[in-house]
């Protein structure tokens, strides 16, 4: 619910090419659904190395276009060719590494950010793309009865306000492209330091649930 409430709230603040958000979120609702059963025969740390590594490399490409070093990215609220068809296809993968435990995030911030798009338009679809996906990769769980009821209410809860007391402030940095592009660099650069933290950590990896199989 807290996702569903997060999403309507970006999409309707948030003028993001209608055909690109509808595209993105069906890949990663179908990513969930059918790549997830792929992506859980992969070994997750060598996931996360390569998660991060990346990340890394695109929080440097991001902290030379904030100071000058090279040309900044676009600002554009859609796209259209191949770099349609690229975000597209990136985000199945994101929607199957999510059913993993790899978060999606930061990984659209800098996939849509290469692309040539203002950064405030990755929230819509982030948000969308986690409205669809999360429930898809849930159905097990919720068959199983395997989750605490009233922590998924708090947590549902605790979303709804922590979106409500950031939306202000996202918006507020729409207005400010370099700050917005500083804000991606540390989320993306905080992103990859905790996957490559996770990947070194000597505990084995955790069994993916047979629902998700």
């Amino acid at each position: 619910m807290g996702i569903f409430f997060s999403a309507v709230l970006f999409i309707s603040a948030v003028q993001v090419e209608p055909t690109l958000l509808m595209a993105m979120v069906i890949s990663s609702g179908a990513g969930a659904w059918i790549g997830a059963s792929i992506v859980s025969r992969m070994r997750r740390r060598l996931i996360q190395l390569f998660m991060g590594v990346a990340l890394l490399l695109a929080a440097g490409f991001f902290t030379m276009t904030n100071l000058g070093i090279i040309p900044p990215s676009g600002s554009a609220m859609g796209l259209a060719g191949w770099r349609f068809v690229l975000a597209t296809l990136a985000n199945f993968v994101l929607g199957a590494l999510m059913c993993v435990g790899i978060g999606n995030y930061a990984p659209s911030m800098a996939l849509l950010a290469f692309l040539g798009m203002h950064p405030i338009a990755a929230y819509p679809i982030m948000m969308a793309s986690d409205g669809v996906l999360i429930p898809v990769a849930s159905l097990g769980f919720l068959r199983s009865g395997r989750f605490a009821p009233a922590v998924a209410v708090g947590l549902t809860v605790g979303g709804i306000v922590g979106t409500l007391a950031a939306f202000p402030l996202v918006k507020m940095l729409a207005d400010h492209l370099t700050l917005m592009r500083w804000v991606v660099t540390g989320v993306i650069t905080y992103a990859a330091v905790a996957m490559l933290n996770s990947a070194r950590a000597p505990q084995p990896d955790a069994p993916v649930p047979a629902e998700l199989k």
